[in-house]
Parts: C-alpha cells; structure tokens; sequence
C-alpha cells in the first residue's frame, strides 16, 4: 500500500471518528447545560471529542501540506 493510499485511510477512518465524536461532544454538553450532579463523565467524553478532532485535523492538513510542496 502507497503513502498516498494509508494517508487516504487514515484520514478517512478518523473523519467517521471525529463524526461520532461531534455527536458524542453534542450529548456530553446537553447534560452540562442541563446541571446534572456529576459530570465527570461529560468532560473526559469533551476531552477525548477534543484530541480525536485535534488529531484528524493534523491528519488531514499533514498530505495536502506535503502534496502542495510537491508541487512546487
């Protein structure tokens, strides 16, 4: 398998997980604004919604960023 095809599922693989993750954040923030009693759990699932998007994000601009370089 090319660079240009892992780069491909790599990418693709973390944008459906930055999907659930969105859905995940939209849950986790409902029930802050909502004031429930303990919201640990609601926080580290922001924390990890955070990292997984921060991740695919890096792995999404890191090929166009070379693939534009190239091109020079």
């Amino acid at each position: 398998m090319s660079r240009h095809h892992f780069a491909i599922r790599v990418t693709s693989g973390l944008g459906w997980l930055s999907l659930l993750a969105l859905g995940a954040s939209h849950l986790a923030l409902t029930d802050i604004a909502h004031g429930e009693p303990d919201l640990r759990l609601e926080w580290n699932v922001l924390r990890i919604s955070g990292a997984v998007i921060a991740i695919f994000i890096v792995a999404a601009l890191a090929p166009l960023g070379r693939t534009a370089k190239h091109r020079r």
